[in-house]
C-alpha cells in the first residue's frame, strides 16, 4: 500500500485529490497539510512513501519545505503539483529535491500512474519539464547556469552577511569597485575583499557570471 500525504493550502483540491487516490487499492492518503510547515511535521510524524506537493501557500512554501523533508526523511518521494510551469520552479524544485514535477491539470489516471512510478523510485519529468530544462542549458548556456547556480545556493543554504548584500546589490546595479567603496565609505583593498569573498561562495571568479548569479539568488 502506498502512503500518501497531499500539501495544498486549497481545501477543495485537496479533498478532490483525496477521494480519487482512496478508491486506488494499492495507495492511501495518511494525512493533508494546508501549508509547508504542516506538511514536514506530518512526514516526520507519519513518513509516508509519497508526497504531493504545492508550491505557492501561505507561511513556509513548497521549496522551502522539499528541502526541508529531503534533509530528513531523504527516502520520502516527493513530487511537486502546482499550477505553475516557470522555469525558476521547475529548477528550484529539482534543486531542492523533488522526485517530480507535475501540472494540476492533468489527467487524473496520469496522476495515479505518476505517483505509482516515484514510489517506485522512478524520476517523474514530463516532456514539457524536460524539454524546458533542454532549452535552458542549450539556448541559454549563461543564464540557465545562473538559474541552477542560485537555486542550488539556496539549497544548501548558502547566506550573504549583510555587509556582503550590500555590495552584491551594488555590483548587481552595474557599480565599480571604486564606486562601492566611495559610497560605502570603505577602502577599495577591503571592498576587493568582500567581493573575493561572495565570488568563494558563490563558486565564481567570473564578474558577469557573479552578477547574473546574485540577480537570481537575492
Amino acid at each position: 500500500m502506498i502512503s500518501i500525504v497531499l500539501v495544498d493550502d486549497q481545501t477543495l483540491l485537496r479533498d478532490g485529490l483525496q477521494t480519487m487516490i482512496n478508491v486506488q487499492e494499492d495507495m492511501e492518503v495518511v494525512g493533508v497539510a494546508g501549508d509547508g510547515e504542516q506538511g514536514l511535521a506530518l512526514v516526520e510524524k507519519l513518513r509516508p512513501d509519497v508526497v504531493l506537493m504545492d508550491i505557492k501557500m501561505p507561511g513556509m512554501d513548497g521549496l522551502e519545505s522539499t528541502r526541508r523533508i529531503k534533509e530528513v526523511r531523504p527516502e520520502v518521494k516527493i513530487i511537486v503539483l502546482t499550477t505553475f510551469a516557470e522555469d525558476d520552479f521547475i529548477v528550484e524544485s529539482f534543486s531542492a529535491g523533488a522526485d517530480g514535477f507535475l501540472l494540476k491539470d492533468l489527467q487524473g489516471e496520469q496522476l495515479i500512474r505518476s505517483i505509482r512510478e516515484a514510489a517506485e523510485g522512478q524520476l517523474i519529468m514530463p516532456s514539457f519539464v524536460a524539454s524546458r530544462l533542454v532549452s535552458l542549458l542549450r539556448t541559454d548556456r549563461k543564464s540557465g547556469s545562473a538559474r541552477l547556480s542560485a537555486a542550488r545556493l539556496k539549497n544548501e543554504g548558502i547566506v550573504l552577511s549583510p555587509r556582503e548584500r550590500d555590495i552584491a546589490e551594488m555590483l548587481i546595479l552595474g557599480k565599480s569597485n571604486r564606486q562601492i567603496a566611495t559610497q560605502l565609505f570603505m577602502s577599495d583593498g577591503t571592498v576587493r575583499n568582500y567581493i573575493s569573498g561572495i565570488y568563494n561562495k558563490i563558486g565564481t571568479k567570473d564578474r558577469e557570471q557573479a552578477i547574473d548569479i546574485l540577480k537570481r539568488f537575492m
